[in-house]
């Protein structure tokens, strides 16, 4: 059920950026880098593709948290 949210349109309703930066981020090269960092949390930690994209979003988010207390 969760799969079929459409979730960039949910969350585009109090973050309308989401609604609109595919039309002028270059998304393919983030998507790559972050591509990367999943295939990299795989080999080293053997993670499935899932557990590597969950730890790969906690980190995001403790970069966010950090980032928001420095101010």
């Amino acid at each position: 059920m969760t799969e079929q949210i459409d979730w960039t349109k949910a969350w585009g309703r109090k973050y309308p950026v989401l609604l609109q930066y595919q039309g002028e981020v270059d998304t393919a090269s983030y998507a790559a880098s972050l591509d990367k960092l999943l295939v990299d949390l795989q080999k080293k930690y053997g993670y499935n593709e899932l557990d590597s994209f969950l730890v790969l979003k906690d980190i995001l988010a403790a970069v966010w948290k950090e980032r928001k207390a420095d101010g």
